[in-house]
Parts: structure tokens; sequence; C-alpha cells
């Protein structure tokens, strides 16, 4: 898939997230906290939430990153870095 904005990236995180977690207000999270104790994920379904992620967007995330995509926020912005979006 391609994401050419920001919006359009925040659009799929919240769309891969709600794979594993759809019954989460995803209009309520806050964008400064933990994304997983939000949205009630296990480190198994973080992992799987990663492994979508690299599916969808087509980039590498190195497991030294996973710490990066702790908020919603930081998320967002690692990705959007990654793709250059910036």
């Amino acid at each position: 898939m391609t994401v050419t904005d920001r919006a359009g990236l925040r659009a799929l995180v919240v769309d891969t997230l709600a794979a594993f977690a759809p019954e989460v207000d995803y209009d309520t999270l806050a964008p400064d906290k933990p994304l997983r104790e939000q949205i009630d994920i296990d480190s198994f379904d973080f992992l799987n939430v990663i492994i979508r992620l690299h599916e969808r967007l087509g980039i590498d995330i190195p497991e030294a990153d996973y710490a990066r995509l702790e908020t919603l926020d930081s998320t967002l912005a690692y990705l959007a870095q990654r793709l250059g979006l910036d």
C-alpha cells in the first residue's frame, strides 16, 4: 500500500491495530501513552502488528527499533521517517 501523507499513515496504523483489537475506540487513543496498554495486546500480538506494518508498508522494522513504536505518536514519527514523509 502506498502512503503519501501522515493522515494516510495514521489510518493504515489504526487499521492494522484494529485487526488485533477491534473493540477499541481508536478516536479516543491518547497519542502519547503506550499503545499496548491502551489497546490491551500482549507481546505476541505486538510482534504481529509490526510484521503486518512491514508487509503493508514494505519497510523493514528491525528488532532494535521496536521500542520506538511504543506510542501512537512515536510509531507515526518512526514510520514517517522510514517512508520519507517528514
